[in-house]
């Protein structure tokens, strides 16, 4: 049996050093070795990022070396423990080439054809053919959302400029809340999932449902000093989703139906033009 070792050059004080990539990588030197094979330092430098700190790269460094000795470890042992047989891949290289380059000429032939451009009139006329594919399994808001400190002074200002419709009252509100609250951001003119505005309160979102009262989601809690709100400028329970919520999904279901003609039109015309040069041939089998 073949003997194996793995020799290996982590210096200890790499740990603690403030240069541990430099010490570790300032020539070629091997670093590690698996019987014949051997890593240098080059090839470590490589995997570890820029502006890590040193115990990270020490880390890191460490890591590298121990999946290399690893993957050439289970080579070694692969080798000697199975069949002849066993060790043929010829089929599964040739196999995994050809769906490869079968895979990266697609691509081409894709990038190459592929209009990307999808008209707002394409994506209208795709839900109103289709809206029953389109039904609402949650609620979807439209919201203004504020986390911020019971006690600030700021507090109630916030709140009733946050819930204007006057677009100035919303700017200040804006203003007022980045630079006082926990939290804040301005949905009012996107649609977003009932459960994602829901995340923001750390609440089911029928639990955040049952609080809204009105046109306001208001929660907080006794063991806590800040108060989450949130200003419901719209709300869709249920029936077809708004047409812009579903225009993302619409433009990747476009999308995707091209890609498939394009790769049907593409297979039509490998088929054919073989068929017709002869280069491919089918026997039939004469009765």
């Amino acid at each position: 049996m073949r003997k194996t070792i793995i020799f290996l050059l982590l210096l200890p004080a790499l740990l603690g050093s403030c240069n541990a990539v430099s010490s570790l990588i300032h020539d070629d030197q091997v670093v590690a070795k698996v019987g014949k094979n051997k890593l240098y330092k080059s090839e470590v430098e490589r995997f570890i990022p820029n502006m890590v700190s040193p115990e990270d790269s020490a880390r890191l460094a460490e890591q590298y070396i121990n999946s290399w000795a690893m993957d050439l470890l289970y080579l070694d042992v692969a080798e000697r423990e199975l069949s002849k047989g066993e060790l043929d891949v010829s089929v599964e290289l040739e196999d995994f080439r050809r769906s490869l380059l079968k895979y990266r000429y697609e691509q081409r032939y894709i990038n190459d054809r592929l209009d990307t451009l999808v008209t707002d009139e394409q994506i209208r006329s795709y839900y109103e053919e289709h809206q029953s594919d389109f039904d609402l399994k949650r609620p979807v808001l439209k919201v203004r959302f504020v986390d911020v400190m019971k006690d600030s002074p700021k507090l109630n200002t916030i709140l009733r400029m946050m819930s204007s419709r006057e677009y100035d009252d919303v700017q200040r509100a804006d203003s007022l809340a980045k630079s006082t609250a926990l939290r804040w951001f301005d949905s009012s003119d996107t649609w977003m999932d009932a459960n994602e505005v829901a995340k923001y309160f750390g609440l089911e979102y029928t639990q955040m449902l049952s609080l809204l009262w009105g046109d306001t989601i208001r929660y907080e809690r006794d063991d806590r000093a800040d108060v989450m709100v949130a200003y419901v400028c719209d709300i869709r329970r249920s029936g077809p989703a708004p047409l812009e919520y579903c225009a993302p999904r619409i433009r990747d279901i476009l999308m995707s139906a091209r890609k498939h003609d394009l790769m049907s039109s593409l297979e039509r015309d490998l088929l054919g033009n073989a068929l017709e040069s002869k280069q491919f041939v089918v026997y039939k089998n004469e009765e």
